[in-house]
């Protein structure tokens, strides 16, 4: 069922692709087959991560940045992903409320996701349903997360293009260089620009960015370790310095500019050649997420139904120590091999 889905899907259908991402979503049987033949028909598409603190306008700012795109002739998936309650499991879906305006548009499809408890706001289905958006033929993909702080990060293993949006007034430029936002920004955005204090937000950006970008390190991912190596590409290319681009996105006021920034980012990357190292960069991140989850989920397949509690109550009657626990329960895992 899922492949012809998928097939469909290919051939331009908007219900097959709407029904192949709740299967996706829903980790339904058979998803997989279904990705595996989208596979090849992926890889065009340009994917834009847009993050930032709660309240700073990001689902307005998409709104309005889909709209220029399509005054580009360009088509646009959007990806909106809702935090999940931790009651009912349920989320809210107020992002699609905000881009009511975009519907109807034929060249435009916008599906909202829950985190599902994911770090960062990103699920793990997030990554599939942007690939199932790029074998649809959608050229801009833009990914909205969460906003819930410093696990934001995460969407930098997904985008090409990481947006991170601030907004005067809300006091958090010390909270988003402390949460390591700056170190992923490729493109800054401080909306809401007409509100009192931008000069100020845009000033403390500038210098943070300013002081940051002499030192030519950055941070990156390895082997689930935080490491610090020279921001250089291989080819001697000049280092990206991420611009600060001022917006009033429910004015649609600095909108031309920032898909303009986001466009030079992009050009910047081809002209580095550096779009293969960062996709062999995504594809390790996402090697190493998937094996842990499948390595997870085998072992306690393997597991007694009443082990995993037995062992909970022992460490809670401080007889076992967490650890000791994890290798109790790996051992007992290994012997129903």
């Amino acid at each position: 069922m899922t492949q012809e889905l998928a097939q469909a899907m290919l051939n331009g259908s908007r219900r097959a692709l709407a029904q192949l991402l709740t299967a996706v979503e829903n980790e339904r049987e058979g998803v997989d087959q279904a990705l595996a033949a989208l596979f090849p028909h992926t890889g065009r598409a340009w994917v834009i991560g847009i993050t930032g603190a709660p309240g700073t306008g990001k689902s307005t700012l998409v709104n309005a940045l889909a709209k220029a795109y399509r005054a580009q002739d360009k088509t646009v998936g959007i990806i909106a992903v809702d935090p999940t309650s931790p009651f009912t499991g349920g989320a809210i879906l107020g992002d699609r409320i905000r881009m009511r305006d975009l519907s109807g548009d034929p060249g435009i499809f916008i599906r909202s996701m829950a985190t599902r408890g994911s770090l960062g706001g990103l699920a793990r289905a997030t990554r599939d349903a942007v690939r199932v958006l790029d074998a649809g033929g959608y050229d801009i993909i833009l990914v909205e997360t969460v906003g819930a702080g410093q696990n934001e990060v995460a969407i930098v293993r997904t985008a090409h293009t990481t947006v991170v949006v601030e907004a005067p007034g809300l006091g958090d430029e010390v909270q988003a260089i402390k949460a390591g936002i700056l170190e992923i920004a490729d493109v800054l955005v401080v909306n809401k620009a007409d509100r009192p204090g931008v000069t100020n937000t845009v000033r403390a950006l500038r210098t943070m960015l300013e002081l940051g970008h002499p030192t030519a390190r950055r941070l990156i991912s390895h082997h689930g370790q935080r490491l610090e190596v020279p921001a250089t590409n291989g080819h001697d290319a000049p280092l990206w310095l991420p611009p600060i681009v001022q917006t009033v996105a429910s004015e649609n006021k600095g909108i031309d500019e920032l898909a303009a920034a986001v466009d030079q980012h992009r050009r910047h990357l081809e002209a580095a050649e550096s779009l293969d190292s960062m996709e062999r960069q995504h594809i390790e991140i996402e090697l190493e997420d998937r094996l842990r989850e499948s390595l997870l989920r085998r072992l306690l397949e393997r597991l007694p139904a009443d082990s995993v509690q037995a062992v909970i109550e022992r460490v809670q009657a401080r007889t076992l120590d967490p650890q000791g626990a994890v290798d109790e329960l790996i051992a007992q895992a290994e012997d129903g091999i």
